[in-house]
C-alpha cells in the first residue's frame, strides 16, 4: 500500500495541487468561503463569473429548490471587472491557489475586452487562466446562444484567443443537440481545456397562483439530480477531444468525483454542493487521496479516463 500517492493534476498549462476546483457562480469570490475551507488547499478557484460592467442579475424570485437539486436565474449578478481588480482580486494573492475568472459578455466585443484586461493584470493580480462562459441559460443576451452553434463557439473562442495568452477554458452547454460538434469547435478555435456542464434549462410552476416560481420563468437546473447527463457528455467530449476535460454537474461526494475522473475529466468543478456543505471540497480532496491508497494508485492521472466499456 502507498503511503502518499500523487494528486496533481494539469489543466491548460495551470498546475493543480489536486483535481477539485469550485464551480463559477457558487463560491463567490473567494473570501466568503474563506472562514470555513483553506482556501490553499484547493485545485484551484473559479470565482464568481464576471462582465465588464456591474450587473444586478434578474428579479427575485430567482433561486428554487427542485426534488435533489436547484434552479436559479441569477442571470450573473456581479460587481464587474474593475471592482474584482481593484477589491476582489487583491485579498487572493495571499494564498498558492490558482485562481481562474470565469468571463461573460452580450457582445463578442465585450468578451473580447474582458479577456484583455484581466491579461494586462494577471501577473499582478495572480490570474492564472480564463473560463469563458459560452453556456449560461439565464440571460436575454449573448452567452448560451455562443454555445449552441458550432460555428458561433468556434468565432467567440478564437476571437478571445487572439486577445490574450492566458490559459482559455471553454465552459459548453448541456442544451444542444450535440455536444461533440460544440466541443471539437472550441477545441479548434483555440480553448486550451472544456468544462462542462453548465446548468439545464428547467421552470417550476406554483400550482395555488398557476404562475411560474421564479420571475424569470425558466432557470438553470443543477444539483445532483443533472449527473448523469453530465457524466455522459463528459464521456463523449473526452473521446472526442485532444484538450482536457473538466467535469461539473451534482458532485456532493467523492464517488461522484472519481465517477467524472474515470469517465474522462482530467479535474472537477463543484457547484451546488457548497451551499449545503460549505467544506465540500476539502472532504472530497481527503476522500479521493483515501480512494487512491486503498485501491494501490500512485497517481491520480491513472485514473483519467480508465473505464471499462
Amino acid at each position: 500500500m502507498i503511503d502518499k500517492p500523487c494528486l496533481k493534476v494539469e489543466i491548460a498549462g495551470i498546475k493543480l495541487k489536486n483535481p477539485v476546483m469550485t464551480a463559477s457562480g457558487t463560491f463567490g469570490y473567494g473570501q466568503e468561503y474563506a472562514p470555513f475551507v483553506d482556501l490553499n488547499r484547493l485545485g484551484a478557484m473559479i470565482l464568481k463569473g464576471i462582465t465588464l460592467k456591474p450587473k444586478m442579475g434578474n428579479p427575485p424570485p430567482r433561486v428554487i429548490e427542485t426534488p435533489s437539486g436547484m434552479l436559479n436565474a441569477i442571470s450573473l449578478q456581479n460587481v464587474g471587472v474593475e471592482i474584482l481588480i481593484k477589491e476582489k482580486l487583491p485579498y487572493l494573492k495571499k494564498f498558492n491557489t490558482p485562481v481562474v475568472i470565469n468571463i461573460s459578455g452580450d457582445t463578442l466585443e465585450e468578451y473580447v475586452e474582458l479577456a484583455r484586461r484581466l491579461g494586462e493584470v494577471s501577473k499582478e493580480m495572480g490570474v492564472t487562466g480564463l473560463e469563458v462562459n459560452i453556456s449560461c441559460p439565464n440571460v436575454k443576451k449573448g452567452r448560451m446562444v455562443w454555445g449552441t452553434d458550432a460555428k458561433a463557439t468556434y468565432k467567440i473562442v478564437s476571437s478571445i484567443r487572439k486577445a490574450t495568452t492566458l490559459p482559455l477554458i471553454a465552459k459548453l452547454t448541456p442544451n444542444v443537440t450535440d455536444i461533440k460538434t460544440i466541443a471539437q469547435a472550441a477545441e479548434e478555435a483555440g480553448a486550451d481545456a472544456l468544462s462542462l456542464i453548465n446548468t439545464l434549462v428547467g421552470m417550476a410552476v406554483d400550482v395555488n397562483s398557476r404562475r411560474p416560481k421564479l420571475a424569470n420563468v425558466s432557470g438553470g437546473l443543477s444539483g445532483p439530480a443533472i449527473k448523469p447527463v453530465a457524466l455522459w457528455m463528459v464521456w463523449q467530449v473526452f473521446q472526442t477531444v485532444n484538450i482536457p476535460v473538466i467535469g461539473i454537474g451534482g458532485i456532493i461526494k467523492v464517488e461522484d468525483a472519481l465517477e467524472f475522473i474515470i469517465a474522462g475529466a482530467r479535474a472537477i468543478e463543484i457547484g451546488t454542493a457548497n451551499f449545503v456543505n460549505p467544506r465540500v471540497t476539502i472532504e472530497i480532496i481527503e476522500e479521493i487521496e483515501k480512494y487512491l491508497i486503498e485501491n494501490n494508485i500512485k497517481d491520480i492521472n491513472e485514473l483519467v479516463g480508465s473505464i471499462k466499456i
